[in-house]
């Protein structure tokens, strides 16, 4: 159980803090580095009891790689998503307001303008990348002392290129949680953030299980 609270607790906060910069601030940079830290804080605080997750997409990578069981993927995965709409109605109060909780979005609600089959592409290719990081650093025990910081500039990565055509995503917890909250265009668009990830963590895992995992025995 001490696990699956440890995940409530990480995508909560992710979603009260780094979300919650999105919205305060509307800079690319600072919004990148917030989802980034917040990783690396959370990843030192309670990575040693449940691994840092906090990303649905991380937990099916580390099932289908066998890092981790289906009943904790799935004990993750509903923490994951509860975490991440307390979060939302968090933010929401400390706003006053759920119209603009930094929930993703593709097409003229984002700054350039692009279609779903876009928003999914690069979802899942943003996703493949960070979700192979996390897969390829934390299978050697000798990264364990820098692995929270390499997977959360990673995810600063990820999101300098992404914000701009969706809010970057690669999480489909953190994008459910604001959606829910937010309503309207963010809820109708929220399958793009759910799906897309999801196939990029599959590919990722692929990928970690054809190549890399070769390499490394």
């Amino acid at each position: 159980m001490r696990k699956y609270v440890a995940e409530f607790v990480g995508t909560l906060v992710l979603v009260l803090v780094a979300c919650g910069v999105a919205v305060v601030t509307g800079n690319i940079l600072a919004t990148a580095l917030a989802f980034g830290l917040v990783i690396v804080a959370m990843a030192y605080s309670i990575g040693n009891i449940s691994g840092c997750h906090i990303n649905p997409a991380v937990s099916l990578g580390m099932l289908l790689t066998k890092k981790m069981t289906g009943k904790d993927f799935v004990g993750y995965v509903i923490a994951q998503v509860l975490g991440a709409i307390i979060g939302a109605l968090l933010l929401s109060v400390l706003l006053g307001s759920s119209d603009a909780l930094g929930a993703n979005l593709y097409g003229v609600s984002g700054t350039l303008a692009t279609n779903a089959w876009i928003a999914i592409l690069i979802e899942a290719i943003l996703t493949f990348i960070f979700v192979t990081v996390v897969l390829g650093v934390t299978s050697k025990k000798e990264n364990a002392n820098v692995a929270g910081i390499v997977i959360g500039l990673s995810l600063t990565l990820v999101h300098l290129i992404g914000i701009s055509f969706t809010g970057t995503s690669v999480n489909p917890a953190r994008s459910l949680g604001p959606a829910l909250i937010q309503g309207g265009e963010a809820l109708s668009q929220v399958w793009v953030f759910i799906l897309a990830p999801l196939i990029g963590a599959v590919i990722a895992s692929l990928f970690y299980k054809f190549v890399l995992e070769k390499e490394e025995k």
